[in-house]
C-alpha cells in the first residue's frame, strides 16, 4: 500500500551497509547479534540465513550468539540458540 516508504527503508538499508567498512559477513553477524538482543525471532532466522549466505559457517554464527550471555544473560542466550539452530538445523537436513 505504501510503496514509496518501503523505497526509502530498503534504500537506507543499502546506503548503511555500503556506508562503511566492514565486509558482508561480519555486518551479517553484528545485525544477527542485534535481533538477539532485541529478542526478534523472526528477524534472528533471517539474519541466520543471511550469515549463511554471506559466507559465515554454522560454527561462527553459534559464537556470535553465545556472546549474548554475558550482556543478556543464559536464559536469552539459550532462547537465541534455540531460534539459531531452527535454521542451522533446517539446512543440515536439506
Amino acid at each position: 500500500r505504501f510503496p514509496e516508504v518501503f523505497e526509502g527503508y530498503e534504500a537506507m538499508g543499502k546506503a548503511a551497509h555500503a556506508g562503511g567498512p566492514l565486509d558482508a559477513k561480519t555486518r551479517e553477524l553484528v545485525k544477527l547479534g542485534m535481533t538477539i538482543g532485541a529478542r526478534l525471532e523472526g528477524a534472528t532466522h533471517s539474519h541466520v540465513h543471511k550469515a549463511l549466505a554471506a559466507g559465515a559457517t554454522a560454527k561462527e554464527i553459534r559464537h556470535a550468539a553465545v556472546l549474548a550471555i554475558s550482556t543478556l544473560g543464559p536464559p536469552n542466550t539459550v532462547m537465541a540458540l534455540v531460534w539459531v539452530d531452527d535454521v542451522l538445523e533446517a539446512k543440515s537436513r536439506s
